[in-house]
């Protein structure tokens, strides 16, 4: 069986993200980029079904500006066998990712379909589920739990009140959860391995999709400084200001 696993380049959760000063964005020059860690998840995640069998090529896919190569390297490090990158400089939203991959299940015929729940940079938590809907697969999302078997996938989801199971045929869209798994640390060897696998490079044009923007971004600001605490010496005091400065009650 073939999976597909979609990773995106964001700016590394380490560093704290700094706006633009006319508002129109995050400043990005200059500022380390690295794998979504949702995405990382289910590199690792698709690398442990191949180990234990269930799964026989995994192929990595990104979509963005020249630079996702290093992300697709670090996915191929990991235990990615390939990858594609469907190249652009046009800010990506998830509903045009979503025809990207699209276009990509249908030319690779994979077996399932793993990627992050969201991604760290916009949190839009979309692109899993409008995939599904766009290719007709059933989908699973926010798994910590996933068990292929006899062209099913088990998957233990998180939700609000606790967990729940599933099961669903394949081919099928799994989105990972943070307590799915820990990612494995990238040794060296695998790095010089990475940079010999293959890394096929697309246009949108390519797979016959248009991805210009549908939403547009207005202003972009920081949100307001948390202001001091107060000691206050009574409840009657407390409730006062809950009602007149904070107006909360």
């Amino acid at each position: 069986m073939k999976v597909l696993v979609p990773v995106k380049r964001v700016v590394d959760y380490n560093v704290k993200v700094r706006v633009k000063s006319d508002g129109t964005g995050v400043d990005i020059a200059n500022v380390k980029m690295s794998m979504n860690p949702f995405d990382e998840i289910a590199v690792e995640e698709a690398v442990r079904l191949k180990e234990k069998g269930a799964v026989t090529e995994i192929v990595a896919v990104s979509c963005g500006v020249a630079q996702c190569q290093e992300t697709l390297r670090t996915a191929m490090a990991i235990g990615a066998d390939r990858a594609i990158l469907v190249e652009t400089d046009v800010e990506l939203q998830p509903l045009a990712v979503a025809k990207l991959l699209k276009a990509l299940v249908d030319k690779e015929q994979p077996g399932l379909v793993i990627l992050g729940k969201q991604a760290i940079d916009d949190d839009c938590n979309q692109t899993g589920q409008m995939l599904a809907a766009l290719a007709g697969l059933p989908q699973a999302t926010f798994a910590n739990r996933v068990e292929v078997a006899d062209g099913s996938a088990t998957v233990t989801r998180e939700v609000d009140g606790g967990l729940e199971t599933l099961k669903i045929t394949l081919p099928a869209v799994i989105t990972t959860d943070l307590r799915l798994n820990e990612p494995r640390y990238v040794t060296l060897p695998n790095i010089m391995k990475a940079k010999k696998k293959p890394l096929e490079m697309l246009k949108p044009a390519d797979l016959g999709v248009d991805v210009a923007p549908r939403i547009k971004t207005l202003k972009v600001s920081e949100p307001p400084k948390r202001g001091a605490g107060v000691k206050v010496p009574d409840v009657a005091t407390l409730v006062a200001k809950l009602k007149n400065e904070a107006k909360v009650i």
